[in-house]
């Protein structure tokens, strides 16, 4: 059976053509771009101000795959999870965090992921595919919608923070920026996005070659190799020293905000010693903030949270030695929305 086309992959020259040869007046490419990315249609029959022919036209020529929200859990701190079936049945998984002055979206760049990180729910799942652009726009959207059905507020921020590692999903992740913060679309400032990455050294380069314009996270959860290799095998081709070189040039093309992420463990990386190695690294890198996060249990995981006593001691060491650092509280964690919880349960 053949295939049509997904009309959003067209540029809006392209549709101008399309529709130009169909007999159509020009500005109609204006509309239907507008419904495309504007209003987020997910379907031709809801563009109320195009003929019926046209409308008829365009969903013989074209498909329009969106995705529908699956399933949402409300927690009690007001986050709410979104489960988001792909248009090929894939589910994806997709958090509203709510503050008093945010409204975050976090968002999946893949289904599943590759890079296995032992403490990671969505490690434990095989990557099955990457998303697209318009699935990565679609998401946002239906976060933007929930948030403003719900607390009468629109997004402020996106984080790529989700299932998935996004810059090995680069092309249609940056695409996907690209149609979030154009004019036509959610017009979204790009300093208002944080991509995550769990260290892949050649595409943070990369990034800087293209000027990007939104800020950078690094999940670090470990200053040394040893420990690194050991939670994230991904440190095994992209190891302390390339990263740190690879952040510096990132800084230096693009002058954008760098974050350190980072887990705490109980016994594992939450000593003094662990701190005086994160210290060390802090300084190598021009790094804007360190997050230090509570770890949220995941099934299958040997980890554990520190203490409340052990968490001081590492925030107030780190603090003595100038290090810009907050404690960041998960949330949504009754409803596995929080950091490192995304699995499709």
């Amino acid at each position: 059976m053949e295939t049509k086309p997904n009309i959003r992959q067209l540029s809006r020259e392209e549709l101008g053509k399309y529709l130009t040869a169909a007999g159509e007046k020009p500005f109609r490419a204006g509309q239907v771009y507008d419904w495309l990315w504007l209003h987020h249609a997910g379907s031709f029959e809801e563009m109320s101000n195009l003929s019926k022919t046209l409308r008829e036209r365009l969903s013989a020529d074209f498909s329009l795959p969106a995705l529908r929200v699956d399933a949402t859990q409300h927690s009690a701190d007001g986050t709410i999870k979104s489960r988001f079936r792909l248009p090929d049945g894939h589910l994806v998984e997709g958090v509203l965090i709510p503050t008093a002055t945010r409204q975050t979206a976090c968002v999946s760049s893949q289904v599943g992921c590759s890079l296995s990180c032992r403490f990671c729910a969505t490690g434990f799942m095989d990557r099955k595919r990457n998303l697209s652009f318009d699935e990565i726009v679609d998401e946002v959207a239906l976060i933007n919608r929930q948030s403003q059905e719900t607390f009468g507020k629109k997004l402020t921020n996106i984080v790529y923070m989700g299932m998935g590692e996004p810059l090995l999903n680069y092309r249609q992740v940056m695409r996907s920026i690209e149609r979030i913060t154009s004019p036509e679309g959610m017009a979204m400032s790009p300093r208002r996005i944080t991509v995550s990455t769990a260290g892949v050294a050649k595409m943070i380069r990369q990034l800087g070659d293209d000027k990007v314009r939104f800020n950078l996270a690094l999940s670090l959860h470990a200053a040394n190799d040893k420990k690194r290799s050991e939670i994230m095998p991904v440190n095994d081709n992209n190891n302390l020293k390339a990263l740190t070189e690879a952040l510096n040039y990132f800084y230096r093309e693009t002058r954008n905000d760098i974050t350190f992420e980072y887990i705490l463990f109980r016994n594992f990386n939450d000593t003094l010693k662990d701190a005086d190695e994160l210290i060390r690294l802090y300084r190598q890198v021009p790094v804007k903030v360190v997050n230090l996060i509570e770890y949220n249990p995941v099934d299958h995981t040997p980890f554990a949270k520190p203490d409340e006593a052990q968490v001081t001691a590492f925030m107030q060491y780190l603090e003595k030695h100038r290090v810009n650092a907050r404690i960041r509280h998960s949330r949504g964690k009754d409803i596995d929305a929080a950091c490192g919880q995304l699995a499709n349960k």
